[in-house]
Parts: C-alpha cells; sequence; structure tokens
C-alpha cells in the first residue's frame, strides 16, 4: 500500500489507494495499521471534498516505497491516478493530473522510446491547459516548463505559440526570437492571422530591445497592427508600444506622444485595466521627458490604481517601477527605494527576469543619488548578471556605465575604464539618451585618465546627439561637465556658452 500511495505524492487520499491497490486485502486495517506505526499521519484538510488525505510522516519513507516500484509499474500507477484524479475532482486539480500523465508518459518513454499515442494526447492536453492557466495567474517559469513539455508530446501550433509566449512573458529574448519565428512562418503559411499577429509583435520586441534596431522593430510592428483583426486588442496594443519606445530611443516625443494616446484609446477600448495602465505609463513617460511633471503625476497615480483594480502582479511591478523612477526625478530617494523594492519582489514572484533587470538598475541609481556606493556597485552588478543573458540593451548599456560611474567614484579607474567602454559598445546605434550618456561616462573616465582631449570629444558627442532630440529633461550633467572641463584647461568663455544653456535647462524645468 505504501507504494501505491507513494506515486501519488507525500499527500494522498484514501479514495485514491483504494483504486491503485485493489490487489491488498483488507485495506482499512493496513492503513490503520501504518496510522498506529506513524509511518502516515492524517491531514486536518483534504483539498477533495468527501476524500480523507494522509501524509508520509517523513520524505524518506515515500522515497524508499517509490523507489521499490518498476518503471513500468510506476507509469501504470500515475496514468491509473490521474484517471481516477479526473474522476473524482474534475478540473479542480488540473495541474496535478497533467504532471501525473507526464511522467507516465516520461516513463513509458524511457521503457519504449516514446509513449502510446493515447497517452501522450492525454498529457499534451492536459499540460497546455495547465499551460495557460499557470500564464494567466502568472507563474511564467512554471507555464514555460508546462507548454514547452506539451509541445515536446504533441507539437501544434497553438502550443508553440504558447510556449514562445511565457518565453516572451519571462523576457527570454534569445529564446522568443527563434521560437517567434518559428511560429510566424507557420502561422502565415497556415493563414492563421491570430498566431502571426503576436508572433509579429513578439519579434518587433526582440529586434527593438536585443538588436537595438529600431527601423526593423518598427517595420515588424506595424506588420502586426496591419495583421491583427480590428478587435484582437492584446497585439495591437504591443505593437504600438514598440512604436512608442522606438520613437522615444530617437528621441521624436511627438510621435511617443500620439503613439501612448493610441495605446490608451485601444486599452480603454478592450476594457482591460492592465493594459490602460501601462498606456499611462507611457504617456507620462513622454511629459517627463520634456519636464512637464504636474501633467505625468496624475497619470502615474492613475497606473497605480488601474494596476491595482486589475490583480496583474507584472502591471503593479511596471507601475510601481515607473512611479518610482518619477520619484526620482523628483529627488524623492525613500520613496522611489520603496517603490522601486515593492515592483523587484513582485518581479521575483512572477519571474519576469528582463523587468528585474531593469528595476535592479534603477535602484543602483536610487543608492548613487543617496550616496551608498557599495549598494549601487551590488545592484549594478546584479542588473548586469541578470540582463546580459537575455540580450537586453537597451537597459543594459545603462546599467555597464552606471557601474562605471561608480567604480570610478570608488577610485577603481581601470575596471571603471573596461565597463565605460562596454556600455558604449552595448548601445543601439539610435538610443539617443544612451547613446549621449554613455558617451558622457567615458568621459568622466577619459578625464580620470588625464586624457581631457578625448573627453571634450566625447562630451561635445554627446551634447550633439542630445541636440538633435526633443529631450529636456535629458543632457543637463552632460552640460554642466562639458562646462566644467572647458573652465579647467582655462576657457572660461566657451564654458560660458554651455552654462548659459545650464541655466536655460534649469528656468525650463523650474517653469515646467
Amino acid at each position: 500500500m505504501l507504494q501505491r500511495a507513494s506515486v501519488i505524492g507525500r499527500t494522498f487520499w484514501g479514495g485514491a489507494i483504494k483504486e491503485l491497490a485493489t490487489e491488498v486485502e483488507e485495506l482499512d486495517s493496513v492503513l490503520d495499521t501504518l496510522l498506529l506505526r506513524e509511518f502516515l499521519v492524517p491531514e486536518v484538510r483534504s483539498s477533495i471534498s468527501g476524500e480523507t488525505a494522509y501524509r508520509f510522516k517523513h520524505v524518506l519513507i515515500r522515497e524508499v516505497a517509490y523507489s521499490g516500484l518498476s518503471k513500468s509499474a510506476r507509469a501504470d500507477l500515475h496514468e491509473r491516478f490521474a484517471h481516477w484524479l479526473r474522476e473524482r475532482a474534475g478540473e479542480e486539480l488540473l495541474e496535478i493530473r497533467a504532471y501525473h500523465l507526464d511522467q507516465a508518459a516520461a516513463l513509458i518513454a524511457e521503457l519504449d522510446g516514446g509513449p502510446p499515442p493515447e497517452l501522450a494526447h492525454e498529457a499534451a492536453e492536459a499540460l497546455e491547459t495547465a499551460g495557460r492557466r499557470s500564464l494567466a495567474r502568472e507563474a511564467h517559469r512554471s507555464a514555460r516548463k508546462q507548454l514547452l513539455r506539451a509541445l515536446e508530446l504533441e507539437p501544434t501550433l497553438e502550443r508553440r505559440y504558447q510556449a514562445a509566449r511565457a518565453a516572451w512573458r519571462l523576457g527570454d529574448l534569445p529564446a522568443v526570437s527563434k521560437e517567434m519565428e518559428r511560429v510566424r512562418a507557420e502561422a502565415a503559411e497556415e493563414g492563421d492571422r491570430w498566431c502571426e499577429a503576436r508572433a509579429l509583435a513578439a519579434l518587433s520586441e526582440v529586434a527593438l530591445n536585443r538588436d537595438a534596431d529600431v527601423d526593423e522593430a518598427s517595420r515588424l510592428a506595424a506588420l502586426a497592427v496591419d495583421v491583427a483583426d480590428a478587435n484582437d486588442y492584446e497585439p495591437r496594443f504591443d505593437a504600438l508600444h514598440v512604436l512608442n519606445t522606438g520613437a522615444w530611443w530617437r528621441g521624436r516625443l511627438t510621435d511617443s506622444e500620439r503613439y501612448a494616446r493610441d495605446q490608451l484609446a485601444l486599452a480603454q477600448e478592450a476594457g482591460r485595466g492592465d493594459l490602460e495602465s501601462r498606456a499611462a505609463i507611457d504617456l507620462a513617460g513622454v511629459y517627463n521627458a520634456r519636464k512637464d511633471y504636474e501633467l505625468a503625476a496624475p497619470l502615474y497615480a492613475r497606473a497605480l490604481e488601474l494596476a491595482e483594480q486589475s490583480g496583474s502582479i507584472v502591471a503593479r511591478g511596471h507601475a510601481l517601477a515607473s512611479s518610482g523612477d518619477f520619484a526620482v526625478y523628483r529627488e524623492d530617494y525613500d520613496e522611489a527605494q520603496r517603490q522601486l523594492e515593492e515592483a523587484r519582489a513582485l518581479y521575483e514572484e512572477a519571474g519576469v527576469a528582463s523587468a528585474l533587470g531593469r528595476v535592479l538598475y534603477r535602484l543602483a541609481v536610487v543608492a548613487w543619488h543617496q550616496g551608498d556606493l557599495d549598494r549601487a556597485e551590488r545592484l549594478s552588478r546584479d542588473s548586469i548578471r541578470t540582463l546580459a543573458p537575455l540580450e537586453d540593451r537597451g537597459t543594459l548599456c545603462e546599467a555597464q556605465r552606471r557601474l562605471a560611474e561608480v567604480l570610478l567614484e570608488k577610485g577603481k579607474v581601470d575596471e571603471a575604464e573596461r565597463y565605460a567602454e562596454a556600455a558604449l559598445d552595448t548601445v543601439g546605434p539610435q538610443d539617443m539618451t544612451s547613446r549621449a550618456s554613455t558617451r558622457s561616462t567615458l568621459a568622466r573616465v577619459r578625464s580620470a585618465q588625464g586624457r581631457f582631449d578625448e573627453a571634450e570629444k566625447l562630451l561635445r558627442e554627446a551634447v550633439g546627439i542630445i541636440d538633435e532630440t526633443e529631450y529636456c529633461a535629458f543632457g543637463s550633467e552632460t552640460l554642466q561637465a562639458l562646462a566644467q572641463l572647458l573652465r579647467d584647461r582655462g576657457r572660461e568663455d566657451e564654458a560660458e556658452v554651455f552654462e548659459r544653456r545650464l541655466e536655460g535647462t534649469r528656468v525650463a524645468s523650474s517653469a515646467a
């Protein structure tokens, strides 16, 4: 009886044992003996109504019992228990049933080279449904594992897309690139516009964040909008977000605002609070970049409210992270740290690695402003370790340059140089703010090395890059650094030109 129970797990039900141990005589008496000898203990509560639950007192007892079964016996018992569970609990414990069907299929595959088609089909269906449920509750790691296994057992286009979607939600850009391209090709061949539009939206994000190719990202996003049906809101929203971000990277805030407003209208039409929260964040970011803080503030508050109402862990994380960024602009670093730490916990819960890497970078910025260099260094390194395998260049370059700034402040000039140069290599050619910021950081390193001509050249390049954009909130540190460098080199007249520009920026900020 212990062997039959061990197949079910650490906890099992009396009715299941009667189903699996039909050859055991006087089962109730055997069960009482095992309880008396403390091999088993009764559970106070049962997850199946009307069923008494028991638990192995020590996990080792269960492991020894399970090891005494042959693989063929294990496979048979796993499958039989899955069928009993379906009859007794329906879809309520689907994830457990999917696990046992998967175990049965895997064990038979070890013995015979593959499971029977009927078992493979049943297991794949259960795993797919379990994976969709995991995605719905934002348990992305579990979803990825379940959906990949469903795809392995019985490949379909829908399962291929769902598995790739789980990778997308995790921020695994290398996996998304490979898998969504196959989804796109198969969907186009089969005329499946639903899958094709979603694959195109995902690939546009890869082109932007991994390849830093704004042109290709915009092309794919526009194609996703064209392919999607008019009432298919999600891929259209995702594509608009990429178009918005691409315009932002280029410093085209007028275009970015237009896309953000399109996102907002689409989210409201769909009645999706989570999407409306993201759109409000994107629109607030435009106002932030223009230093229109009074317009940005209510949007961040609205984004938080909508995210809370949506019940989405990730939406709440995005709203808190963005609101934390806004607190940095207001120089309220304690509030920024509080909100960013909340976002960090939510991202860790959901397993969203890309968003986690970004919030670690933002926390490093806060620590920098608070003067805690050790914490800023640790968080910058954590951000780099998280983002580098995901190939997320958009934030990786900023984490690298932030670490260079911290190391320089600590007097570690050689290591600072390595990270400053790495940031310049990482940044995308159309990411205007990061092209400017990475040059500014490397200029600081060159100044520390006494290479003043190179530092001046880099700072002038950074100022020129910002001048090509519509940004108002960025560039003041670069202007200040260039003016100070020129003064240090005895070129007061030239320094005054940039100081006047800097003063104009401050006046504009005050007026806003």
